[in-house]
């Protein structure tokens, strides 16, 4: 047993009853299992597969505390900050090292029927509603799973019913921080039912603190038949944050979703995406990109099951590496023998900014039939210095032309952004991190009351 891991079920093992009275009981049915997956199992390490550049040992092995007294922590979320979505009305709510916080307005644009709350509550007030879902679609045998399996006491609860439309997105705040170095594990299920609409950005940010912060999160997304999401992710946490994310997604019959992870300003991301057809004509766009400069890592392995007929899979993540961070693109998309009619493209396409950055790309098909329309690539290099030397030609200088050649690279990704305010304030974001600036959000401050 790795000592990273150790440390967690002996925390657990003293601190068992106090975990469980702070969370639910549907929550706490897990814990039995994940406490014999993690037991019994080692962590990946560096080299491994699927974990070419990142080492999970490491990562956890560092003496984090978690907060099991549910005592609340000296964050403010009006001192962190948030991405604010010009001309744009959203229902915003917060998550704050894993409790769940709202504002009087939250609520004002919201349909009736929509649910968007504690997951601990919710398990309490509707147990056999939470428990259908409830680790059903992650793969307990998954590490990142079972650990936040094992010590997850709340989380997010959202459930869109039958034929609702969310006109309006929805905007949930994530903010981690507190005076000590934290581990906060977070449990997310979203439930889109029959003919059900809507749009979600979730923004993951760090208080000002010099404190180190490990966020461990598992999204559980479940989409019934004709069911559209665009679920949108915005990392801007600090050098000191690491964070650990696993999102599990099924597709019915119909269902269109989108998914785009950014990670703009970061110290150790590693995002992994396993989504699966369980029904004909879906469709997943599948999207994504990284900045990464000093010595940052990012790290996005991605994993497409296509097991039904006429599904659409649409895959791209882009990064720009410098100085001596590191970043890898691992991505697999699978089609299954019966599966027929099926459409899949895969992309992965990189800067490289120093002799010192490092880029691994595994892009991977593996069809099983011949009636299919398929294609996956990765491209790798630097920037076209005949573009640098026409733009310096007109008046720019070197250090303007490579920021404005950077962020045409990351054009097509934010474009793929389908909140036309989101996608005009990602692009002031990227502009200020390529120029140098540490948190493009960093300008809007929140002036609200949250309970």
């Amino acid at each position: 047993m790795d000592n990273a891991v150790k440390q967690y079920i002996d925390l657990y093992e003293h601190n068992a009853d106090t975990i469980d009275a702070n969370s639910a009981p549907v929550l706490n049915a897990s814990r039995r299992e994940a406490l014999s997956v993690l037991r019994h199992n080692d962590l990946p390490r560096k080299g491994s597969e699927n974990y070419e550049i990142i080492d999970l040992p490491e990562i956890l092995g560092f003496d984090y505390g978690v907060n099991v007294n549910r005592i609340p922590l000296p964050v403010n979320p009006a001192e962190s900050f948030h991405c604010g979505i010009p001309r744009i009305a959203t229902s915003l709510f917060f998550i704050v090292n894993d409790r769940f916080a709202e504002t009087p307005e939250s609520r004002r644009l919201l349909p009736p029927g929509v649910e968007i709350c504690s997951l601990r509550q919710k398990a309490l007030d509707d147990p056999e509603l939470v428990k259908k879902y409830y680790n059903t679609l992650a793969n307990g045998e998954n590490p990142l799973v079972a650990l936040s399996s094992l010590l997850a006491q709340d989380g997010l609860w959202i459930r869109v019913p039958k034929g609702v439309k969310v006109e309006n997105p929805v905007q949930i705040i994530n903010i981690l921080g507190g005076a000590d170095n934290m581990l906060t594990p977070l449990k997310v299920v979203i439930v889109m039912e029959e003919f059900s609409e809507m749009r979600m950005l979730l923004c993951d940010h760090t208080s000002r603190s010099n404190s180190n912060q490990q966020l461990l999160q598992t999204f559980e997304v479940y989409c019934a038949p004709g069911a559209h999401l665009d679920l949108y992710g915005l990392e801007e946490t600090s050098e000191t944050t690491r964070r650990l994310s696993t999102l599990w997604l099924r597709q019915e019959e119909g269902s269109a979703v989108v998914v785009d992870g950014m990670t703009i300003y970061n110290g150790l991301t590693r995002n992994e995406y396993h989504c699966k057809f369980a029904g004909n004509d879906a469709e997943l766009r599948l999207y994504g990109m990284g900045i990464a400069d000093a010595d940052r890592l990012i790290d996005v392995y991605s994993n497409v099951e296509h097991n039904c007929d006429r599904c659409l899979t649409d895959e791209l993540f882009k990064f720009s590496v410098d100085d001596c961070a590191r970043c890898g693109f691992t991505g697999l998309v699978k089609v299954a023998h019966n599966a027929v009619k099926n459409e899949a493209y895969q992309s992965n396409r990189n800067l490289i900014g120093s002799n010192e950055a490092r880029m691994f790309s595994k892009p991977q098909l593996e069809i099983y039939n011949d009636d299919v329309k398929c294609s996956h690539g990765s491209a790798t290099g630097q920037l076209d210095e005949l573009q640098l030397f026409y733009m310096r030609t007109r008046g720019l200088s070197e250090q303007e032309a490579r920021m404005l050649l950077k962020q045409a690279f990351m054009a097509d990704v934010i474009d793929k952004v389908r909140i036309p305010g989101l996608k005009e304030r990602l692009t002031h974001i990227v502009e200020r991190r390529f120029a140098g600036e540490t948190a493009g959000c960093q300008d809007c401050q929140l002036d609200c009351e949250i309970h």
